[in-house]
């Protein structure tokens, strides 16, 4: 058991931190009492603007093709694909399982990040940008080392890893239910995701 002392203390700190979060929600109970229906009429609008303002992005965003994992044709389609995001994860990817077991999680994540723009352009076929230009880039992920180091990883792990470079948007939870997320692509259920791709 831990000294009588340090746990005294210990105690002391965490009643003190809870008191103070008492008094901030007791402050911000007592300002929403304070409130007269046009505080609540200005909020109100606030709110609905902030909405019409994610919905315009949004509708935006997709319009540029967020939303799919899309694959970029040739290098010289590359910067006119992706010139106009402000957020692109690309996958320079080869014709081999890994690279396949990437495009399942890759496909899932575009789908629930319509902030960004997934894209996927052969490797191989882009000798310029996959090699010469250097592209500036916020990223890199080779191989399944940072994920777990097995294909066996789940999407949640990439979406973690991609959110660290703040390619993404989040929040400390997945975009989709745990249940849904914490599956790895082998148990998708899905026909469209299946190993025989």
């Amino acid at each position: 058991m831990a000294n009588p002392n340090v746990q005294d203390i210990i105690e002391q700190q965490v009643l003190t931190v809870a008191k103070a979060v008492e008094d901030k929600i007791d402050d911000e109970i007592a300002a929403l009492d304070r409130l007269d229906l046009e505080d609540i009429e200005a909020l109100r609008e606030r709110r609905l603007q902030q909405m019409k303002k994610m919905a315009e992005k949004r509708s935006r965003w997709i319009s540029l093709g967020h939303g799919e994992y899309t694959e970029i044709p040739s290098e010289k389609d590359f910067f006119s694909a992706v010139k106009a995001s402000d957020r692109v994860v690309c996958h320079f990817y080869r014709d081999n399982w890994p690279c396949k077991v990437m495009d399942k999680h890759m496909s899932i994540l575009a789908k629930q990040h319509v902030e960004t723009r997934f894209a996927k352009i052969h490797a191989e076929k882009s000798p310029f940008l996959a090699e010469k230009l250097k592209i500036l880039v916020y990223c890199v992920q080779v191989g399944f080392d940072e994920l777990g180091g097995t294909d066996e990883f789940n999407t949640e792990d990439l979406e973690e890893r991609l959110a660290k470079a703040q390619v993404i948007f989040f929040e400390g939870e997945s975009s989709k239910s745990s249940a849904q997320t914490r599956r790895s692509v082998r148990q998708s259920e899905s026909h469209d995701s299946s190993d025989s791709d």
